[in-house]
């Protein structure tokens, strides 16, 4: 399987540039959350209103990439979505309060590329994924069947927020909140492959394992994942 990356745009607390990225690349770690807030000053307010912080994540790398491009099918991938806006909706249920149709509505997974279809006024194929450790990969497959009927580009965008204290327990695979966006064309520059065994778990999540590389011109990167090993390369610069 053969793409290009075209453009690449990440966002996390503290983090926004390509420089902030490469600063972190060299020396990762984990970042705090303060709960900041993901700049989206190009949506007008009442539509900036409706947005979650998730949404507002993917909303802030994918835009700048989505411009110049009327018709561009979309590929969103996350592990947990909109767990915060679930559990309030829980809280609610727990004490029999009236459910508010406009969270639930807002809380469904596909609910972030449904705002974005109508902001941008884009009708193209969209498609909305829950992965597991390796749905970075898994939304990859998606995007590259697109390319491969024809698409010109395709946007990708993988994001996790902060998870909700009741949650901590159970979720290890997001060490702070983080977008990643990918315009995806035809051509030859990487390459990924999957191939059947085992190996370790990688230190990052699969995404911030990949802006790392990005970053720092790696030539290869592998993940694992319970069988499934996936080999990411790239012709040398």
């Amino acid at each position: 399987m053969h793409f290009r990356i075209d453009q690449w745009r990440a966002w996390a607390p503290g983090l926004d540039s390509t420089d902030d990225w490469l600063a972190w690349s060299k020396a990762p770690e984990r970042l705090l959350d303060g709960g900041e807030q993901p700049d989206v000053g190009f949506l007008p307010a009442l539509q900036r209103r409706r947005l979650s912080r998730l949404a507002r994540m993917v909303f802030q790398v994918a835009w700048p990439l989505a411009e110049g491009h009327s018709a561009l099918p979309l590929v969103f991938v996350s592990r947990h979505g909109e767990t915060p806006r679930n559990l309030a909706i829980l809280k609610d249920l727990a004490v029999r309060e009236p459910l508010s149709p406009t969270q639930f509505s807002l809380s469904v997974h596909n609910a972030i590329i449904g705002q974005w279809s109508i902001m941008r006024g884009d009708t193209s194929e969209m498609t909305a994924l829950a992965g597991e450790a390796d749905g970075l990969e898994m939304a990859m497959l998606e995007a590259l069947t697109f390319l491969a009927e024809g698409a010109p580009a395709v946007l990708l965008v993988i994001g996790e927020d902060a998870q909700p204290l009741p949650y901590a327990p159970f979720i290890d695979d997001v060490p702070f909140p983080y977008a990643l966006a990918l315009l995806l064309t035809p051509g030859d520059d990487w390459s990924l492959a999957l191939h059947h065994g085992q190996g370790p778990r990688a230190a990052w999540p699969h995404p911030l394992n990949l802006i790392q590389s990005l970053c720092l011109h790696s030539a290869a990167l592998q993940h694992t994942w319970k069988k499934r090993q996936w080999t990411w390369s790239r012709k040398s610069l």
